[in-house]
Formats: structure tokens, C-alpha cells, sequence
């Protein structure tokens, strides 16, 4: 259940899912001021999704989460792993949620399932992010659940001639 009782489930993504979540990456993009690519540049298509998934379901380092309501996908985190020998104990995720659907709590729940699984994969030490300086809701979200900042990559992300945006990256060993 979410803050306003809206019925909410989650799920390890399958392949199946490629649709939804082919559907639910565009609207986040075409929404959403907090993420780096526009939907201008965004290609995929559902078969590129589709060996997405897979490749992520075929490495234990790596998990998709799906948030389902009512038979759709309203959210998502997705945790890639390095694939470097001296890397593959760290993971950063990306996590999306339906604009109708935020801050009902639901962008919480994916990342405490997703750090419930990580913290019970012994191949997995450290969960990293990236998060725009300008997403201030996300930002405290991190930190209450124990991310910490480790590091700003300073005007990474230019929004016009005269607007930039700190890429705040932040941790938490698991």
C-alpha cells in the first residue's frame, strides 16, 4: 500500500515486461526535469529492451524491479554492476516512477527491496547513484534511507546556455 492506499506490488522484471517498461522510460523522459536524456534521443526499441533485461536477468550482479498497479508498470530500479574484475562488488541503480504515481512512497519500497536483495548477495558491497543537485525530494529520500555523498561532478548536466546542474553521486556499502 502506498500513502494514499493505492494498491502496489513489486516484482522481479522479466522479459515480458518490455513493453511496460519500453512505455514507462518514455513517459519518465518526457515528464520528468530530473533526468539526462531527453526523449529526443531516446531509440530503444522493445526488442533492444527485451536483450536488456535478459542480459540482466542472466548476471547475478545486476536485478530489475518492477512496481505494478492495476496490471501496469508505474516503477521501476534497475542495478548494473561492473563488469571490471576490481569493480564487480559495486552497482549503481537508476529508478523511475509515473508522475501520477510519485510520492506515494513507492520509489522507497523499490529501493529498500532493492537494498534487501543486495545486502543478501554476497558478490554485492557498495549501492551507488547519481542524482541531480536540483532534486531535492530524492536527495533527502537517499539519505534517510543512509546514502551518503561522496562526490559532485560540478556543471555536469547543461540544461541551456546559462543553466547547469551538479550529477551528486552517492553510496551506501550493503
Amino acid at each position: 500500500m502506498t500513502k494514499r492506499n493505492i494498491q502496489v506490488s513489486l516484482r522481479k522484471g522479466n522479459i515480458n515486461d518490455a513493453e511496460k517498461v519500453l512505455e514507462l522510460q518514455k513517459e519518465v523522459l518526457l515528464e520528468s526535469e530530473f533526468m539526462i536524456s531527453v526523449i529526443e534521443e531516446y531509440e530503444e526499441t522493445s526488442e533492444q529492451i527485451r536483450n536488456w533485461i535478459e542480459k540482466i536477468l542472466e548476471n547475478e550482479r545486476e536485478k530489475l524491479i518492477v512496481a505494478e498497479s492495476k496490471g501496469q508498470i508505474v516503477g521501476l530500479i534497475v542495478f548494473r554492476s561492473k563488469s571490471n574484475k576490481r569493480l564487480s562488488h559495486t552497482g549503481s541503480f537508476t529508478a523511475m516512477v509515473k508522475k501520477e504515481y510519485r510520492n506515494q512512497g513507492i520509489g522507497k519500497l523499490l529501493i529498500k527491496e532493492l537494498l534487501k536483495w543486495a545486502e543478501h548477495n554476497p558478490l554485492i558491497e557498495k549501492v551507488s547513484l547519481g542524482v541531480l543537485s536540483t532534486n531535492q525530494r530524492a536527495i533527502e529520500l537517499y539519505k534517510s534511507m543512509g546514502f551518503v555523498e561522496e562526490g559532485r561532478k560540478i556543471k555536469e548536466v547543461k540544461f541551456s546556455d546559462d543553466l547547469y546542474v551538479d550529477d551528486i553521486l552517492m553510496y551506501k556499502q550493503v
